[in-house]
């Protein structure tokens, strides 16, 4: 299919609840860090007794990590996520009901809605927000906080295409973390960086990313950048794909023991 009116209309009305990116197989691809996130969050996940998701979309990742914790015979007693738009919190309830899993809809930068000292495993994928002193707060002192985090400047070249040149800021830097997490009391344990390559091979991909991943380009509307994804459509026509990278980091940081205040 290349006829960009098609395209557009399907780019429009594809659902985008959830973190499930299979529909964008053979339409786009993006390089996965070597480090595998879910694969060692389920290692944690196994010696855990509590543990808590944040913002954990449609719990996808989340579920994956908890199978392959319960499948060599651990996992945690009590589990939790949070997420804030309400049709990824009712994925996510479907995905973690095997696993007794409560889901609380709270917004992304509000306070956490749990005791102090509550899980000692706190998990992130791909966070809009760092509440770096929440996460704190509701870690039991040697608990731990594993993260993989979207970095500085991904997909930029979809941003600038799409807007035009755009200032690129430190808000998501590995420093701006790190610091965060130690003026939180956190102890920083790892932290390892990629950038990687991804790849569109049709504007209806773009246009569902888009709607998807809101930050990269906010307020997008099929509608309202259709003259930029027409563009983007000749350009795609002509080299074959439309080509971005994208930016991670692995944070993982431990709760001290015996720190006044907790």
């Amino acid at each position: 299919m290349d006829d960009l009116e098609d395209l557009l209309a399907e780019g429009a009305r594809v659902p985008v609840e959830g973190w499930d990116f299979s529909w964008f197989d053979g339409r786009a691809t993006e390089q996965r860090p070597q480090w595998g996130y879910a694969r060692r969050l389920g290692e944690r996940l196994t010696t855990a007794t509590g543990a808590l998701d944040v913002q954990t979309g449609g719990g996808e990742v989340f579920r994956e990590a908890l199978a392959a914790a319960a499948a060599a015979g651990g996992g945690p007693g009590r589990v939790a996520a949070t997420e804030s738009w309400a049709p990824n919190a009712a994925l996510a309830r479907a995905a973690l009901a095997p696993f007794r899993g409560e889901v609380a809809e709270v917004a992304d930068d509000a306070p956490l809605p749990f005791p102090g000292g509550t899980f000692d495993l706190v998990s992130s994928r791909h966070p809009v927000v760092v509440g770096w002193g929440e996460i704190a707060r509701v870690l039991r002192p040697g608990g731990t906080y594993f993260a993989q985090h979207v970095g500085v400047g991904t997909a930029a070249e979809v941003t600038d295409f799409m807007m035009g040149p755009q200032p690129v800021g430190d808000g998501r830097s590995v420093r701006r973390a790190v610091d965060g997490a130690q003026e939180a009391g956190l102890e920083v344990v790892d932290v390892r960086e990629a950038r990687l390559r991804m790849e569109f091979f049709d504007v209806a991909a773009v246009a569902v990313y888009l709607r998807k991943v809101i930050w990269i380009v906010p307020g997008f509307t099929v509608q309202r950048y259709r003259d930029r994804l027409a563009a983007m459509h000749e350009l795609i026509r002509r080299d074959g794909s439309f080509a971005a990278t994208t930016a991670r980091y692995l944070i993982e940081c431990r709760k001290p023991h015996g720190v006044d205040g907790w």
